[in-house]
Formats: structure tokens, sequence, C-alpha cells
């Protein structure tokens, strides 16, 4: 049987919808008040439920409630302040932002348009039973970060330096995951998180010593949340500068010999940045040649001798430090070159000489084999001789044997 008045615990949230509405449309909400107070059940079978949601700010949100084993029981949906956003298919509350999606006796369905912080609550279901059901939904709003900033502690950098590097995510929610990254290389930085109004700024900082190597790398702070897909990173290249690299190329002789009477050209190749503005040449220990020329980063000297033998040093210098490479030189005798090569002829002749005569000891080896295997079958031939001629075996072994006696009778006796 069905009582006529409303559950108690659902007057109020009728009295608010019916206050909330424009006088135009109160008389209609009032009739449909009425209406559900005379068909609200006394049984407590009803089954009512819905879901939290999460949404990125500025997305929509979609809120469900939902009725099993429904009988017609009059289903409403209420904001965090209990201000009656729809009852049944009729929404008393102004924010347009509100659109009803379905409804039916088992659903009421509503999304939520362009959501902000400030949406974030809970949301209450209520259905008109005896004794009346109510469920909630909890909004969650996730805010990105609002910016991504990265800051250098020094734009240019000496190598060996150790310098700091802040990146900073701000206005997010919730707190943000700050990476650093040298390049590919993962690095590890500290991070500091504060709080303000629900929302979150995270500032990592990073401690890194630079070397030449990583001139022109890029330092990139990646940001992990849940409102962001993809990479949301920036990134910083650095700049260091470093001492020159120096390094001695011969030019001439190509075949690297040096020998009296020769030529010597030596080219000295220096990098570094700032890029060296001074490259000199000078001999350790000694003053250099007078028949040496210095041109820039070439060095010539003509017609060597073994005075000129001696250590060159090539030299080179920046705003950051300065450097060296040394040549050691050695001038060989005129024929030192042409000495070599008729050693190595004279190594090649005994060498074919030696192959020859091994070869000539095995053929003697092989032939000398084959006569001693000949004259061995020849002997054994000899000795059955003597039964060659028989009329049958018993003759040709009384003949072997006495061939055999024979041959003991012709015994020679020496006086």
């Amino acid at each position: 049987m069905a009582s006529a008045v409303l559950p108690s615990g659902s007057r109020s949230a009728a009295a608010a919808a019916t206050a909330a509405a424009p006088p135009g449309l109160r008389l209609r909400l009032l009739l449909l008040l009425l209406c559900a107070a005379a068909l609200v059940p006394t049984g407590n079978g009803q089954n009512l439920f819905t879901k939290d949601v999460t949404v990125i700010e500025g997305e929509v949100a979609t809120i469900s409630c939902q009725v099993n084993k429904s009988d017609d029981s009059v289903i409403q949906l209420l904001n965090p302040n209990r201000q009656t956003i729809y009852f049944r298919d009729f929404r008393p509350l102004k924010d347009s932002r509100f659109q009803l999606l379905n409804f039916s006796s088992s659903e009421l369905k509503v999304s939520l348009t362009n959501v902000s912080i400030s949406d974030e609550g809970r949301y209450f279901c209520q259905l008109y039973t005896d004794p009346p059901q109510e469920s909630y939904t909890t909004i969650t709003v996730l805010v990105p970060p609002r910016n991504l900033m990265i800051d250098i502690q020094k734009d240019t950098a000496v190598e060996g330096e150790e310098i700091e590097v802040n990146c900073t995510a701000m206005a997010s929610k919730p707190a943000t995951t700050i990476r650093w990254f040298k390049g590919n290389k993962e690095l590890k930085g500290k991070s500091e998180v504060e709080e303000w109004s629900d929302m979150y700024t995270v500032t990592s900082q990073l401690m890194l010593k630079v070397h030449k190597e990583d001139d022109g790398v890029p330092v990139i702070c990646q940001v992990e949340h849940p409102a962001v897909t993809g990479n949301l990173q920036t990134q910083r290249y650095l700049e260091v500068q470093y001492k020159p690299q120096v390094h001695i190329q011969m030019t001439y002789p190509l075949q690297g010999l040096t020998r009296e009477g020769d030529a010597l050209e030596l080219t000295c190749e220096a990098i570094g940045k700032p890029q060296p503005v001074m490259v000199t040449w000078v001999r350790v220990d000694d003053e250099m040649p007078q028949h040496a020329v210095l041109s820039g980063p070439n060095l010539f000297i003509n017609n060597l001798n073994k005075t000129d033998n001696g250590t060159y040093r090539c030299e080179a210098s920046n705003t950051v430090g300065k450097a060296h490479s040394d040549y050691m030189l050695y001038v060989y005798d005129s024929r030192a070159g042409e000495e070599g090569s008729i050693r190595a002829v004279d190594h090649a002749v005994i060498g074919g000489v030696v192959a020859v005569v091994v070869f000539a000891m095995l053929c003697l080896l092989i032939i000398l084999g084959r006569y001693f295997a000949r004259h061995k079958g020849t002997y054994f031939t000899h000795e059955a001789k003597g039964a060659d001629d028989a009329a049958d075996a018993d003759t040709a072994i009384i003949n072997a044997e006495g061939g055999q006696n024979n041959s003991e009778e012709k015994k020679e006796y020496f006086i």
C-alpha cells in the first residue's frame, strides 16, 4: 500500500528543488512531487548505484544514476551543495552545462561539459522509495601543468664545471613527476612540491658536471601526468667551452721515412671552443733549424740532415687553456730505404733456394723408396727358382730343397 506523504529524507530535497525552480515552473514541479509522493512504495527491494568519474579539465563528465528492478520510482540528481540538478527529466538548476542524456525508469544520465576544478566533489543520486535510497559519485578533475619552464644557471659552461639546471611545472592536479635526460641518458634530479588552493607546482633541480663531449647535447625536462598524453617536455642545449685538442699530421714524405736530403712537411690540427687563434711551432730543448719555414699551422724543413733530429712541438691555446702535441724527427741515411729493399730481395732469394732444396730432397726420398721396394721382390723370386720346371708339386718341393742343398754344397774355402 502506497503512502501519500513524502519520506522525511526526501522532503528537504524536494523543497530545495521547488525553491530553485523559476516561478513559472514551480507549479509543474510541485505537481510532479505530489505524483511522486502518491507512488512511493513501502518495500525495500530497490537497488540504486552509480560510478565515480575522472575527467580532464575542459572535457565532458558523464554522471549516471542506475536502478535495478525498477518500479517507476522517481530519480533525482543533486550537486555537492545538495541542489537539485535534475528531477526526473526536469532541470531546476540554471547551469546549462548540465544536459540530459537519458531518462527512464531505470536510469538518469546527465552530462557536464567544460568541466573545471570547481566542479569537483560528490554528486548524489536519490531514489524516492520508502525508505529513500541514496548513492553518490565522486567527480575528480585532472589539471595538466599550466606551464613548463627550464632554466640553466649559466648559458655557457667550461669543461669540468658543475652547473645547476631547474625545471618547473606549474599549477597541476595532482602533482607532476619530472624526469631528466641528457641526450638519451636519464639523470636523477631533486624535486620539491608546493601546494596552493588544491593545485601543485613542482620544481626539480639537476646538478650536472659538464665535459667537452656535452657541447651541443640537449638537456631535457620531461613531465609525467595522468592528464597528459604523449611526451610533454622542454629542453635546452648545452654550450660547453674546452681547451684545444692538438694533432700533428705528416703531409710529406708520404711513405713516412725521413732520409737525408729529403724534405719534411708537418701540419698542426687544433680544435677547441672557442676555436684556437694562435698555433705555434717550437723545437724542444733546441733552436729551430735556420732552413725551417713556418707558415701558420705548417712546418716545412727542406734538405734534411742529421742535425735536424729532435722533438718538434705544436702548441695551441684559447681562453680556456692551452695544449700541445709532439713529433720526434729522426733522419736516416740516404740509402736507408735502398738497403732495406736489397735486404728484402736477398731474403726472398734465400727463401726460394731453400724451398727448391727441400723439394729436391723429397723427390730423392721417393725414388730411393721405390728402388729398395723393387729389389726386395726380386730376391724372394730367386729363392723359389728351382721349382719353376717341376712336373708336379712333389718334384717342385724336392727341386727346391735340392736347390737349397746345392747352395749349401757350393761352399768356398779360403786357405
